[in-house]
């Protein structure tokens, strides 16, 4: 399943080359200022883990993880990651990181069912993040204050880049506008899902989606969140309005972390209490991991929203249908 579209009068503003060194520029900019505003620790990530663990994200629950068996390792199978979201509260433990502390590190994933669109690819390359916090910063004052600390980045590394390369004109607001899905619902009840983002992105520019997970009024969840690793509660994306595409850009999933109660009522939900048994659902249950906030932060979203693509194959390299590759290249959309 893929989609293309071409803006009207679109012309890439940079050359192949310029367009890497911009990459660059972006990626080494957006962790200097993302370190300044946390403090945390760049740390080694894996890029598959063992299979039948739990600690591997689910998705939506219907994503089929790239699986292989190690020769090595008899009856061994491991899985590509889909995202850290679990691995790094492991991780926080294991490494002896206390309340206030944190760490990132570089993601590289493969989601093989993902469709292919102008936003999406099977390769994901994202900054994973976690953070211990005590029981008291469990809210979502605390949840606001990482965002804003996010989005202050992300801005950041804007006006640098437009520093270093002048063709460059976005505009992003700093100010956040927080809305649940809920409200997002109430608001534009005729529209899907998608649609209501964007609606509100344009209104907004920078925006940050809340309480995403749990059924909304209309019996339907605003978007698929695993039910392990976010509390619905407490959960949001960071979403921007993409000028080039007249469309919502989703850069960041991030939220505080399901303790012992929400994990419970969400497996519940999810009509998934199977995943009890698993090693890492058995810790949580347990209070053996601390309680943290963490995400993700989409690298080639990120550049393809500050050095104004129109497709994240122009900041990424990853496998496209033929006819899209072919329909890109006849308007001059160069994908890498």
């Amino acid at each position: 399943m893929y989609s293309t579209l071409i803006p009207d009068g679109y012309k890439p503003r940079m050359s192949i080359r310029e367009t890497e060194k911009a990459i660059k520029f972006v990626k080494d900019a957006f962790q200097r200022n993302f370190v300044k505003n946390f403090g945390f620790e760049r740390v080694s990530a894996p890029l598959f883990v063992k299979s039948g663990t739990g600690v591997n994200d689910d998705l939506n629950g219907v994503e089929r993880p790239v699986a292989f068996e190690i020769s090595a390792q008899d009856g061994v199978k491991a899985e590509i990651v889909h995202s850290l979201a679990k691995w790094k509260r492991i991780a926080l433990k294991r490494y002896g990181f206390r309340s206030g502390e944190g760490i990132y590190t570089d993601m590289n994933a493969i989601r093989c069912d993902d469709k292919c669109d102008n936003q999406h690819s099977v390769y994901v390359d994202q900054w994973d993040w976690e953070m211990v916090i005590s029981r008291e910063q469990r809210n979502k004052d605390f949840l606001k204050m990482a965002v804003l600390r996010i989005v202050g980045a992300i801005v950041d590394t804007l006006e640098q880049t437009k520093a270093q390369f002048p063709s460059i004109d976005l505009k992003l607001k700093r100010e956040v506008t927080f809305v649940t899905a809920e409200e997002a619902l109430k608001r534009y009840p005729q529209l899907e899902a998608h649609q209501r983002e964007r609606e509100l992105a344009k209104e907004y520019g920078t925006l940050f989606l809340m309480n995403i997970g749990g059924a909304l009024s209309d019996g339907k969840p605003h978007d698929g969140r695993a039910p392990d690793y976010d509390d619905w509660a407490l959960n949001g994306d960071i979403i921007f309005y993409d000028e080039v595409l007249d469309d919502s850009i989703e850069i960041s999933s991030m939220g505080i972390r399901v303790d012992a109660e929400s994990l419970k009522r969400q497996l519940e939900c999810a009509n998934a209490l199977d995943r009890l048994t698993h090693e890492y659902h058995k810790q949580v249950m347990a209070d053996e991991l601390p309680l943290t906030i963490g995400g993700g932060i989409g690298q080639s979203r990120l550049c393809m929203l500050l050095l104004q693509k129109a497709h994240i194959g122009e900041v990424q390299v990853s496998l496209w249908p033929d006819e899209m590759r072919d329909e890109c290249e006849k308007h001059k959309v160069h994908l890498l």
